[in-house]
């Protein structure tokens, strides 16, 4: 059981709470959550799970609490291509394809390309990029990032800071702290300083054989999902910025 105490410590320790801040805010004695660490008491699985919601504890590592503990994995990981999962991922690929003429794309945590629709497999295409290739790997190629993004300093921070708050929130992957130091490393990216009042929203500015084409994004994930696989895909919808990027996107389709 000491396994547990240890991946609990780890988490409480990652939240920067105290045996204290996590009883109060678990509604459970600090004593109980000290034999808990310490192993001298024995975890139910629903007060793993009630200690996950508190601590935020990503799906994927819950299912490392539970099986410390001495229990069956809870959340399950489902490929895309499984019958149960049809309806989900019909309505994904209904998402992307209606957004046509404009770019979409389904990425997973790791910022892979699960799928693509027509306009966005044109436009990252021409970078060389399709599904199954991870943006980050693109964007952390020195100089890739530059040539295909006219306001690389500001996208990349931008990336930068979503990076950073994405892996806290799963509890840290080596891939994501890769990209992180290669961009915080990027002198274009470290020189960057915003401009006030800031706009918006931030544009980026594809810039690519004497095209140029601003893009903004919003994205989408199942609200919901307590699949793994289904839980960390994101669903990335682009528009175009200006008139001219509509005109432009209108013609390529």
């Amino acid at each position: 059981m000491h396994a547990f105490g240890q991946e609990l410590k780890q988490w409480r320790s990652a939240r920067r709470m105290s045996q204290l801040d996590l009883s109060l805010a678990a509604d459970v004695s600090s004593r109980h959550i000290s034999f808990l660490e310490t192993g001298r008491s024995a975890p139910s699985r629903h007060m793993i799970l009630h200690l996950s919601d508190v601590l935020e504890v990503p799906r994927e590592r819950r299912n490392d609490l539970l099986q410390a503990a001495g229990y069956a994995a809870g959340y399950l990981r489902s490929g895309l291509n499984e019958d149960h999962m049809r309806h989900m991922r019909e309505a994904m690929i209904m998402m992307i394809e209606r957004h046509d003429p404009y770019p979409a794309i389904i990425k997973d945590q790791l910022w892979r390309l699960v799928s693509l629709n027509k306009s966005a497999t044109i436009l990252f295409g021409s970078a060389g990029l399709k599904e199954g290739d991870s943006l980050l790997d693109f964007m952390c190629k020195p100089g890739m990032g530059r040539d295909a993004i006219e306001n690389w300093g500001e996208v990349g921070h931008h990336v930068m800071v979503r990076l950073k708050n994405e892996n806290r929130a799963i509890g840290g992957l080596k891939e994501l702290e890769h990209a992180i130091e290669f961009l915080a490393a990027d002198p274009d990216v470290a020189a960057f300083s915003p401009e006030l009042p800031l706009s918006p929203i931030i544009n980026t500015i594809y810039s690519a054989n004497g095209l140029r084409l601003p893009l903004f994004s919003t994205f989408a994930q199942f609200g919901g999902a307590e699949d793994l696989n289904l839980a960390e895909l994101q669903i990335e919808l682009m528009f175009p910025a200006d008139d001219d990027a509509k005109a432009m996107l209108n013609t390529i389709a």
